[in-house]
């Protein structure tokens, strides 16, 4: 299924964090991050995730919603360090595969009664390519 951008405008659409993407020809404003190029939106489940596995640093999970949304959080989860990207995505939440621990993928914070939080990611969506603010200086692997 290929997903249509419904604004006619190039601009990239905002999905997860309150930035835009720097154009051609602009630098970050933030000189310790990037964005990095993961894949398409057709490249990862509606309710599924794809994980970016980085040399140095957590591996990424980044998930979509069944509305299209994408949430980026460090693949780990805050309660025992399963691997969130195996576990099943509810509305904007996902249950860590090994112990049933709720997160929200918007903040990567564990829900009540459960407590921990896990790193999260912008994410933006240009194109129908999916790209996400990672650190500076951290290796990306497929």
């Amino acid at each position: 299924m290929k997903l249509v951008n419904p604004h006619p405008d190039p601009a990239p659409r905002l999905l997860a964090s309150s930035q835009a993407l720097p154009t051609h020809g602009e630098r970050e404003t933030a000189p310790c991050a990037r964005w990095t190029r993961i894949c398409d939106i057709d490249e990862i489940p509606r309710l599924g995730a794809r994980v970016v596995r980085r040399a140095s640093g957590p591996n990424v999970a980044i998930f979509r919603t069944s509305e299209d949304k994408l949430f980026a959080l460090a693949d780990r989860c805050p309660h025992r360090g399963g691997p969130l990207s195996q576990g099943i995505v509810f509305g904007e939440r996902v249950a860590c595969p090994l112990h049933n621990t709720c997160v929200e993928l918007d903040s990567g914070c564990a829900v009540a009664p459960d407590k921990g939080r896990v790193q999260s990611y912008p994410v933006r969506i240009d194109g129908g390519a999916v790209y996400v603010e990672l650190e500076a200086h951290a290796d990306v692997h497929g």
